[in-house]
């Protein structure tokens, strides 16, 4: 298992271009301060092009985000409702990212977003030279609002900076209270916390007052939002916050 990110022996990346790379870490594994400096490396590159890509944002007044979550918690299903409603206000492009298919790819399109599909094959997660050819074929205009969903994951997307100004978690009720416990990591990584699927709360056994505890246990500063992606419910307070952080985008360049 790879000692950064839990990716295997090799670990392969495909950009958005279509190549490919990979490296093994066979070898390493019975050696911890190998493991450690292997990941320092790893990340000290990554944070370096998160940085040039931050700045890229900036310059174009452009606001990036970073939706995060497990499989299966409603980030495609949330991005296609937030184009569809808002799609006459912004400019919104997206970052697809998953291990294969275009299946996303193809729901974003049809929802009216330009979209850059960014297969990682057996990688856990984006980085942020992934991003940097994705943004390339993208092209997003100044003032606009760029989407990155990461592969649906709760550890590894965590641990890369790709220069976005936020990073959003998404959890449904589907998936227990205990998450933010059990993946410190991730949410207090993140600045929002969406709870996602709040119409099916009559049909499972979810606790909102503390799961909302629980995330605020490990990142007190972390601001939660409840919402239906399915029925709208909720929906405009996720649109507000949108609004106040691409305003916000827009005044950090003359700060």
């Amino acid at each position: 298992m790879c000692g950064h990110c839990g990716c295997g022996d090799v670990h392969e990346h495909v950009h958005a271009d279509g190549t490919r790379h990979s490296h093994s870490h066979h070898g390493v594994h019975d050696h911890p301060v190998a493991v450690v400096e292997l990941q320092t490396r790893i990340l000290a590159k990554n944070d370096a092009l998160a940085a040039r890509n931050r700045a890229w944002f900036a310059g174009r007044e452009v606001l990036a985000l970073n939706l995060m979550s497990s499989p299966g918690a409603g980030k495609t299903t949330l991005l296609e409702r937030t184009i569809r409603e808002l799609r006459g206000q912004y400019d919104i492009g997206v970052l697809e990212g998953d291990q294969a298919t275009t299946l996303d790819r193809d729901r974003i399109r049809a929802a009216g977003a330009p979209v850059v599909q960014v297969n990682t094959g057996t990688g856990c997660h984006l980085e942020a030279d992934m991003v940097a050819h994705g943004l390339a074929e993208l092209r997003p205009p100044v003032r606009s609002i760029v989407m990155i969903e990461n592969v649906g994951n709760l550890v590894c997307p965590a641990m890369f900076d790709l220069g976005e100004r936020a990073k959003v978690v998404i959890l449904s009720v589907t998936e227990g209270e205990d998450k933010p416990l059990k993946y410190p990591h991730m949410f207090r990584a993140a600045s929002l916390m969406l709870i996602n699927k709040i119409d099916l709360l009559p049909h499972v056994d979810f606790d909102l007052a503390r799961v909302s505890a629980n995330a605020r246990e490990v990142n007190p500063d972390m601001s939660v939002l409840r919402l239906s992606a399915r029925t709208g419910e909720g929906i405009e307070q996720w649109y507000d916050w949108l609004r106040r952080e691409w305003m916000a985008a827009g005044e950090a360049t003359f700060a």
